[in-house]
């Protein structure tokens, strides 16, 4: 003996399986865009002032205010590098973990830019 299904039944399955399918590919598709850092990164600058920037994009380098910062705290689920140049370039850098801090010495160079490690 033999079953089979109606064929309402076997459209329908198909149906939704494409449609499962084209959910899957359009989440996938879209996961790249706009990735954040979760979280916020603070930073004191020279003249003591507080700047938090909130889910900060996880791409590009991004600078930091005219006077740089002396002190940096990671809140984000991303590890980070510091840089003291504005470009995110040359030597001098320091890593910075997901939930960590970093703090320079009175007598070393401001931080004046960073990028995250994805």
């Amino acid at each position: 003996m033999s079953v089979t299904a109606p064929p309402t039944v076997l459209r329908r399955r198909a149906g939704l399986a494409a449609g499962a399918t084209l959910l899957v590919l359009a989440v996938t598709g879209c996961s790249g865009l706009g990735r954040t850092a979760v979280g916020p990164v603070s930073y004191t600058t020279g003249k003591d002032e507080v700047v938090s920037v909130h889910s900060p994009s996880v791409k590009g380098c991004h600078t930091m205010g005219p006077d740089g910062a002396t002190k940096v705290d990671n809140r984000t689920l991303i590890d980070m590098v510091l840089y003291t140049s504005r470009d995110c370039s040359g030597q001098g850098t320091a890593y910075v973990a997901t939930t960590f801090s970093d703090t320079n010495a009175a007598s070393a160079r401001p931080w004046r830019s960073y990028t995250f490690i994805h």
